[in-house]
């Protein structure tokens, strides 16, 4: 989902996706995926051993996010791919759009009628993203991948984990081959991992940040949003 390159310098708004502009997390779909795969009192009790898990998991991203990419998506070695993307429809009405800030798309709506390219920098899975992507009309996705072989998905991704200082590099790249000037630009994150991304650009925004992050965007001087399902848009 990308558009072409200009002769003269644009400028760009790069969006987190997960706590940023919607209340979810990697693990809300992966859970959604298995729970279609199974009867609901299998699916039921296995969640529920999963969620124990899933506190492991919380260790692990709070000490090193990049290292939780990688080890949570081998959580899909060996699934069917074509069948957990058949199932996105379901994971997009279900999952994303209930969780989806209603402020968001107003933030969105508003920097592509300044002129900026919508650019979504996530940590989340490709295919998972699109249809969000679509809805809101982005210009471009960029996205860890799951790597496949023989028509299942291999649990590895392919290149590094969109995460840390790689949405830092992927953001730089991007303005190099798309000439987007990162001094004008804006970049909205949630979380302190995401650092790297707000310093890439001249006008980061915090949304709805984790203590140590908004502890930095005080010192900092950063806007800091406040984003809730609840919010009355005017429309």
């Amino acid at each position: 989902m990308s558009t072409g390159s200009s002769t003269n310098p644009t400028t760009a708004a790069f969006f987190d996706v997960d706590g940023t502009i919607t209340k979810t997390n990697i693990v809300h779909y992966y859970v959604y995926f298995r729970r279609q795969m199974m009867e609901k009192t299998v699916g039921t009790f296995w969640q529920s051993l999963f969620m124990l898990k899933c506190i492991c998991y919380l260790y692990l991203d709070y000490i090193d996010r990049s290292r939780l990419n990688v080890v949570f998506y081998r959580n899909y070695t060996n699934l069917d791919a074509e069948q957990i993307k058949a199932m996105m429809p379901g994971c997009y009405d279900a999952v994303l759009k209930p969780r989806l800030y209603p402020l968001a798309p107003i933030c969105i709506q508003a920097h592509r009628h300044a002129g900026r390219r919508i650019v979504f920098v996530t940590g989340s899975l490709d295919f998972i993203i699109k249809p969000l992507a679509d809805e809101l009309g982005v210009d471009h996705v960029i996205a860890n991948k799951v790597t496949e072989s023989s028509g299942r998905f291999t649990g590895e991704l392919a290149g590094k984990p969109i995460i840390e200082d790689e949405k830092g590099r992927c953001i730089k790249a991007y303005a190099k081959k798309h000439n987007v000037d990162l001094a004008h630009s804006y970049a909205y994150a949630d979380s302190v991992s995401d650092m790297p991304m707000l310093d890439a650009v001249g006008h980061p925004q915090v949304v709805n940040p984790d203590k140590r992050l908004e502890r930095l965007a005080l010192e900092k001087a950063w806007p800091v949003h406040k984003w809730t399902l609840e919010q009355q848009t005017g429309n």
